[in-house]
């Protein structure tokens, strides 16, 4: 392998110096400042803990950390499941459809936050068009569907958690080999017996990192929530651009300690999707 001289060694470095300053300023520094303003009083001056025990004993913080993980929990559980039979259903098409499919799926996962909430306002809303439509048709329970709600949030979250998922568990079919599939038959092992004893222990780890990154997506998800129920839900993303932004006496030392415990259950939720990944390599997938 050849050496890299004193001059190649600058030159990379002088290439690398744009990149450098761009995390330092971008990512570094706020990170610091949040970190440091955490372990402040309200008044901004020396270093306490008041911040973060005032986090964890006050219940409307509580609660908005609960509705935070509750929200996201089930959107991702529910989002990978049906990613997961419209994954499958994917592979079992013709190429050209597949990758128009995933096309489909690829824009979708970016149609989210104020507009998705506007979309569904649209359809499901108070005088929303299908809202109309089965009061038209007489179908009450479906026509007293308030979207303003929890269930409502969880609807839009569910909605643009799937093709994010889908893009996500696509891949992991492709690592299930059709010899195995062809040696489980020959030795009278039913389709239902593969895939419960080789196909989906397989494909367990990769599920498992990709439901680690559907939480966080969930978890740091703000626009699409505020922009459908405002202050009204309780949610963690919500108080940190209240106490930052939104109230009429901000208190950037509370909010920056309610973002450290956000980050904190994120990089969780990211650490366990690395080690699931090099799990899944250990084993072939």
């Amino acid at each position: 392998m050849a050496r890299t001289g004193p001059i190649q060694n600058k030159i990379m470095l002088l290439v690398c110096l744009p990149l450098l300053i761009w995390i330092a300023a971008f990512e570094l520094l706020p990170i610091a400042g949040m970190l440091v303003m955490s372990f402040q009083d309200d008044s901004g001056q020396g270093f306490s803990l008041g911040q973060y025990i005032r986090t964890f004993t006050s219940d409307i913080y509580l609660q908005a950390i609960w509705n935070s993980l509750k929200v996201a929990l089930i959107s991702s559980v529910v989002g990978i499941i049906i990613a997961l039979v419209c994954g499958y259903a994917i592979t079992r098409l013709s190429e050209g459809f597949r990758d128009r499919m995933l096309m489909v799926s690829n824009m979708i996962t970016n149609f989210v936050g104020v507009p998705l909430a506007f979309a569904y306002m649209i359809m499901l809303g108070n005088n929303g068009a299908f809202t109309l439509l089965f009061q038209k048709l007489g179908l009450e329970s479906l026509s007293k569907f308030d979207l303003y709600t929890e269930n409502g949030l969880l609807l839009l979250y569910i909605y643009y958690q799937i093709p994010l998922a889908i893009l996500l568990v696509y891949p992991i079919f492709h690592g299930i080999r059709e010899e195995w599939k062809e040696a489980s038959a020959l030795l009278g092992a039913s389709a239902w017996r593969f895939w419960r004893h080789i196909g989906i222990p397989m494909m367990l780890p990769s599920i498992l990192g990709t439901f680690s990154i559907l939480i966080a997506n969930a978890l740091g998800a703000y626009a699409t929530a505020y922009a459908l129920t405002g202050s009204n839900f309780n949610l963690l993303s919500i108080r940190i651009a209240a106490l930052v932004s939104g109230d009429i006496f901000p208190n950037f030392q509370l909010g920056s300690a309610l973002a450290v415990i956000l980050a904190i259950i994120m990089l969780l939720a990211m650490f366990l999707n690395e080690w699931m990944t090099r799990y899944s390599r250990r084993r072939g997938l």
